[in-house]
């Protein structure tokens, strides 16, 4: 497909400011998967390209993690297994699914992922006692890795909270082996899409590059001035570009609303 000039730089400022956002509060893929489809990438090749370069910017934060100390890959195995096989399933059923009903589904789920992102509680930073042991630990990480091959904004969050309330690790550790089991899942959900062919590769690669040097500023607005009033932000730049897409009449949702 031809993305104009003008699509290409709107969307590698919306992956520098979702990498910025991301390193501050999470759900940098609230800004890119709207962004994507406003700029007339069909829904499968916008989950892929947002598929790609969230994988390069995930993979980046591992290795800063690993460097740490701060991933625990032994305890998490097997919960990143089942993170991938559900990925993979994912990305695969929505690669057979009809364009159309896609395009009116997915503004959906982004407000839907915009109103839990606004309404998230705060979570603890003290590590607990599990309330789930390592199998259904796994079986959550699963059907969140399905989501995220599916579909994929918020899972970040999605699973920091899994392990914050269900594995009982603290906001710390959750956070960094959040990290790991994402890595997972965009690895499953890169490779299902590049096996259906529908990665936009040049894009997807421009935009990596932005939303790492988005993320480098992020983590240092982030050390330096914390991170209060982004997640405020970010739903609403979500919802803006979300608005964009439902502002066209053509938008399959009206057509499925008038049946």
């Amino acid at each position: 497909m031809h993305v104009t000039i003008e699509a290409i730089s709107f969307l590698l400022l919306i992956a520098f400011l979702a990498g910025g956002v991301d390193a501050m509060a999470g759900g940098g893929g609230l800004l890119t998967m709207p962004a994507l489809l406003a700029a007339g990438v069909p829904p499968v090749a916008a989950i892929a390209t947002n598929k790609l370069q969230s994988t390069i910017g995930t993979g980046s934060a591992v290795l800063a993690f690993l460097r740490a100390g701060r991933i625990d890959a032994r305890a998490f195995a097997l919960p990143a297994m089942g993170a991938f096989a559900g990925s993979a399933l994912g990305a695969t059923i929505v690669q057979h699914i009809d364009s159309s009903f896609l395009a009116a589904f997915v503004p959906v789920l982004l407000i839907a992922m915009g109103f839990y992102f606004l309404l998230a509680p705060r979570m603890s930073e003290e590590d607990r006692h599990g309330r789930l042991g390592r199998t259904g630990l796994t079986l959550v990480c699963t059907g969140i890795g399905f989501y995220d091959g599916f579909f994929g904004p918020g899972t970040g969050s999605f699973l920091t909270t899994a392990l914050v309330a269900l594995g009982g690790l603290g906001l710390v550790r959750a956070i960094a082996n959040t990290k790991f089991l994402n890595l997972a899942t965009n690895i499953a959900g890169l490779l299902a899409m590049i096996i259906g062919g529908k990665v936009l590769w040049l894009l997807g690669l421009g935009m990596a590059v932005a939303n790492i040097a988005g993320n480098q500023l992020g983590a240092w607005a982030a050390l330096r001035f914390g991170g209060r009033g982004v997640r405020p932000l970010l739903v609403i730049m979500s919802f803006a570009l979300t608005a964009k897409l439902l502002a066209n009449p053509d938008n399959p949702l009206w057509q499925w609303l008038r049946r």
